[in-house]
């Protein structure tokens, strides 16, 4: 209550100052300030005039001098005023109506205090737009948890390291772009707003479109729309945006989450784990600085070659049987139980075989994995979207790159079969039928495009907001997103 009252009174107190800003006939919201640089080129400016502009962070007075420290998104600096370069009128000014968390022009030059410190030796200083609350905790930076997730701006004002995340996600994002664009691929833009649940293996979310009297769902993945552009004749595609999945809620889920996906014609999943390997090594080097990423502890090395791991081989040496004779879901389970891996109970979430394989692959392999892993060979009922390998159509031409116990990327040779592809959709119907929640419709005008004939294709798909938790070592995903939803 104490902290609630004196916030209420330092409020109160710079809404007098408002008023009587405009009483003086101050404009205390300015429209616009002319900058020479920002503080970062300032800083290179030693011996030269400038005008910089940004928000106050710091201010201490002392009679008749003092400092103040302003800051843009990129950089901040120490400004010098006092009375030996304003007037009387301009220092009382500066001293009494200025505040901590306010916007303010300086004019003045670049020198260097006897401490080492770059300095604007202010000749003038203009309030340019007055905030009404201060910052908090005195600027020692934000910690706890639900203000910074809701009230990023604060965040990003009080913590650096925050600036750099959301800073280095940008370059990230830019980076990917201007890579497959380099190499031959176009950005195109699918739709969001979907009639078909289509893509992955994913619980949707759904709405009604009034003006059409339509039950939709937001999209859980851009494939099916990436692959008609494919059919339509563009060898390579790709499409950076978000993707909405309505399942749990955990430290690395995200409800809406930024994904890349893309596509090349002609190409297999080898293709994609060569271009994925030396893209990842690039980015690395451009955006961070090395190759070299400590996540948990753990110092993971992405400039080396990626050892591989046969997910069905892997698979039979622990459960000790073929796996892929499994069609009977209760039968599976008995099996699973009497070989000590897990009981009834904690396998009640799997509502199908298909589930169940994957609930045990990431338990038993995917989270012993520390160094960037290829996992590749997977069982075909997990991805109906996955062209069937030609030696065995149980295994399917996918892999993923995992490191640190996490999923990075997933990437597969795709079926252009239509005929095999409308009888593994059908199938879903049958999952669906039993309680799983995470299958995909018969989408008729996804496979009306496979039928008017498709090149071989190997996608790929990319979470960013994962891999930028992953190389910043951040403990919740929702650490890498500006503004994540809250209850």
């Amino acid at each position: 209550m104490a902290e609630t009252q004196i916030l209420s009174n330092e409020i109160d107190i710079r809404r007098k100052k408002i008023e009587d800003l405009k009483e003086m006939g101050e404009i205390p919201f300015k429209e616009k300030f002319e900058r020479t640089c920002t503080i970062i080129e300032a800083r290179e400016k030693v011996g030269e005039k400038v005008k910089i502009a940004g928000r106050i962070i710091f201010k201490r007075v002392m009679g008749k001098f003092g400092f103040i420290q302003i800051r843009d998104f990129a950089g901040k600096i120490q400004v010098s005023v006092g009375r030996n370069e304003l007037d009387e009128n301009s220092y009382d000014f500066y001293k009494k109506m200025i505040d901590i968390a306010d916007f303010v022009g300086v004019e003045g030059e670049v020198y260097i205090t006897q401490t080492g410190e770059v300095t604007v030796r202010a000749e003038k200083v203009t309030l340019l737009s007055k905030s009404l609350r201060p910052l908090p905790e005195k600027f020692h930076g934000l910690c706890d948890t639900e203000t910074i997730y809701r009230q990023r701006y604060l965040d990003l004002i009080t913590n650096e390291k925050s600036r750099q995340v959301f800073y280095k996600r940008s370059k990230i994002e830019s980076f990917i772009r201007r890579y497959l664009e380099d190499n031959g691929f176009l950005e195109v833009e699918t739709p969001v707003l979907q009639t078909s649940v289509s893509g992955a293996s994913a619980k949707p979310f759904f709405t009604h479109h009034n003006a059409l009297n339509i039950e939709c769902n937001l999209r859980i993945a851009k494939e099916t729309w990436l692959k008609q552009c494919i059919c339509a004749g563009f060898d390579r595609v790709f499409e950076l945006g978000k993707d909405f999945r309505n399942e749990g809620m955990d430290p690395s889920h995200l409800q809406e989450f930024t994904q890349i996906e893309w596509y090349a014609s002609y190409w297999n999943f080898e293709d994609n784990i060569k271009f994925f390997h030396d893209m990842i090594i690039k980015l690395l080097n451009s955006c961070i600085g090395s190759t070299q990423i400590n996540y948990q502890g753990n110092i993971i090395e992405f400039n080396s070659e990626w050892p591989r791991i046969n997910y069905v081989e892997k698979m039979r040496e622990i459960l000790g049987f073929d796996f892929l004779e499994e069609n009977d879901l209760n039968s599976f389970k008995e099996k699973v139980v009497k070989k000590g891996l897990y009981g009834y109970s904690e396998l009640e979430e799997c509502k199908s075989v298909r589930t169940l394989i994957d609930y045990i692959y990431k338990r038993k392999i995917r989270e012993e994995i520390v160094n960037p892993t290829i996992i590749f060979n997977y069982p075909a009922q997990l991805i109906p979207l996955a062209r069937r390998n030609d030696k065995d159509e149980r295994i399917i031409d996918v892999f993923q790159v995992v490191a640190g116990g996490a999923e990075l990327v997933k990437a597969y040779s795709e079926l252009v079969d239509p005929i095999v592809q409308r009888d593994l959709l059908e199938k879903q119907l049958l999952e669906k039928a039993m309680g799983d929640e995470e299958t995909m419709d018969v989408d008729e005008d996804f496979l009306l495009a496979m039928e008017h004939g498709m090149p071989p294709i190997s996608g790929l798909g990319f979470g960013i907001d994962r891999f930028v938790q992953f190389i910043f070592d951040l403990p919740n995903i929702r650490d890498t997103v500006l503004f994540p939803l809250m209850r």
